[in-house]
């Protein structure tokens, strides 16, 4: 599917920060940005990459933090009060 056709279908674009702890250094957070179109609340995309995080990567995971917003939105239309001609 394109990114238009996952917007229409109710995808939205949803950015997550990731943070876990550092493979040498476990005392230390480090963060990861991830950002793809994925449906809310249940965000299965997301979950299906931390899914692969936890059996595929050695940072043990801290937290996450989603935010995910509308892309399509209502056109909104601003109506001029005056009108200037210039000769």
């Amino acid at each position: 599917m394109t990114d238009f056709e996952l917007m229409l279908n109710d995808f939205r674009l949803t950015t997550a920060n990731i943070f876990y702890y550092f493979p040498d250094h476990p005392s230390l957070i480090q963060t990861y940005l991830w950002q793809d179109y994925d449906k809310n609340p249940d965000f299965p995309v997301l979950k299906k990459f931390l899914n692969f995080w936890e059996k595929e990567l050695d940072g043990k995971l801290q937290g996450v933090e989603v935010q995910s917003c509308d892309i399509i939105k209502p056109c909104e239309v601003i109506h001029a009060k005056c009108e200037i001609v210039i000769n």
